[in-house]
């Protein structure tokens, strides 16, 4: 089993829960094929016309710059990375409410039509990836849960709604929230989503304890 984990936050983990969840992940899984895609370590130049420039460069055979360069090699080894794994592992905070602009970048490079989604004979959208599976690793400080709040989360709901629009089962989901909120109650809160993200891990693991 090769685990793809995508992890979207720069901040130590004494500081970020997120990281503090893909600290706990790694921790725990074993003997299976682990690689971690760190969005912010990535050279990632961001979505937007200059792939566009670079497409139509490579079909003229035109010279690229630095930058064209640079986001074709990035989006193809984002590509190479999600097509490599059975599993993909997200871990990520919600930050003003959605994903960190790193983690976007990568769906952007990965959203291609004919890789993770076509179109099919009737011209309804087919998600292409439905032998992988995914789990969403998230963190909160606020509390999003809510019916009054849950519609300005728009973190780990794009990030769910993006892989199943791939076709990947989202087979565990671990979400750590409040503890910004609720200060008093945060030690435990935090400990109590750590300990499910180990479960996980371990059910991954190809060693049983």
């Amino acid at each position: 089993m090769n685990i793809l984990v995508v992890k979207a936050n720069n901040r130590p983990a004494s500081e970020a829960v997120s990281s503090k969840m893909y600290e706990t992940f790694m921790e725990n899984v074993e003997g299976v094929n682990v690689s971690t895609y760190d969005v912010f370590a990535e050279d990632m130049p961001y979505f937007g016309q200059d792939l566009f420039n670079a497409f139509g460069k490579v079909q003229s055979g035109a010279e690229m710059t630095d930058v064209e360069q640079r986001i074709l090699a990035a989006k193809q080894k984002a590509m190479d990375a999600l097509a490599a794994a059975d599993v993909v592992v997200f871990a990520f905070p919600l930050w003003n409410l959605t994903i960190p602009a790193k983690l976007q970048t990568f769906f952007d490079y990965v959203f291609q039509s004919g890789f993770t989604f076509k179109y099919n004979e009737n011209g309804q959208l087919e998600g292409l990836m439905k032998d992988k599976k995914a789990i969403i690793l998230s963190a909160r400080g606020g509390i999003y849960s809510t019916p009054e709040a849950a519609p300005m989360e728009m973190a780990a709901t794009y990030v769910k709604n993006a892989v199943s629009f791939f076709g990947m089962e989202i087979v565990n989901e671990v979400i750590i929230e409040g503890h910004n909120a609720m200060p008093n109650q945060a030690e435990t809160i935090i400990a109590e989503g750590l300990a499910k993200v180990a479960e996980v891990a371990k059910r991954f693991s190809a060693v049983k304890a």
